[in-house]
Order: structure tokens, then sequence, then C-alpha cells
């Protein structure tokens, strides 16, 4: 029974614009995720270190300073204080062509000045390296 007379049926069509959309959405993250899969999987060559042996031990000089402001270089006693014997004793201490490093072994109640006293002797012989001994402090 054909209810609708005169009026003409028109042939269903499927629509393929919403098809093609949603592929060409699906083709475009394919294409960026992989693009990104490959950005992850870098080739990486790590550098190798090899470590020079020591050539030989540098040369450290002590100069101990107590708390009354007495004066030793390489556990030697000095009797003149001042800052011409302590760089006697220092050039003393090293051998020909040998740039040593000064320990400085100071009293915690030795004189500031006691200690620059060492500081300005190596100054005028020329030595550059120059370091403090410490302690550190027990039941801390």
């Amino acid at each position: 029974m054909n209810f609708q007379r005169g009026k003409k049926h028109e042939d269903l069509e499927m629509n393929l614009v919403p098809l093609i959309d949603v592929l060409l959405v699906i083709i475009i993250f394919l294409v960026v995720s992989a693009t990104f899969s490959r950005v992850s999987e870098l080739q990486i060559n790590l550098p190798t270190a090899e470590a020079n042996p020591q050539q030989e031990k540098p040369l450290i000089i002590t100069v101990d300073i107590d708390a009354s402001g007495h004066y030793s270089v390489n556990s030697t006693a000095l009797s003149d204080p001042n800052v011409a014997s302590i760089g006697e004793a220092l050039r003393r201490a090293v051998p020909d062509g040998k740039d040593p490093t000064i320990v400085i072994n100071a009293d915690g109640n030795s004189t500031h000045q006691s200690v620059v006293n060492v500081m300005e002797a190596a100054r005028q012989e020329n030595f550059t390296h120059i370091t403090f001994a410490t302690q550190i402090k027990s039941g801390s």
C-alpha cells in the first residue's frame, strides 16, 4: 500500500564527507605520532673516560702555629717569628724548581696576625698554593 501518492521516492545516498573528515584526522594523528617515535629513538655514543696516573706526589710544606704564636716549618721550630724568617724557612724547605702546597695548621686560639704572617711570607717567596688544615668537632 502506497499512501503517499504522487510523491516520488528519492534514492538514499550515503554522505561520505564526515567519513573523509574522520579519516583525515586519523591520518594526521598517525603521522605526528610516528614522527615522535623516531625522535625518541636517538642513537647516542657515550664518551669514555680514562684517568691519567698521578705523575708524582705534590710537595707539601706544613707550617704549625701554636696558641702563643710560635711557628714551626715541617716540624722545625723557628726562633724568630717575623715574616722574613718564615719566608727563609719556607725557601729552605722547598727543593729547586718545585711548586709546593703550604698547609697552615693554626691553633684555634692563635692570632689572625700569625696566620697572615705565614701567608705574607708565602706570597713574598712566590708560593701560590696555600691551604688550611681543619678538624671535625667531636660530639656534633
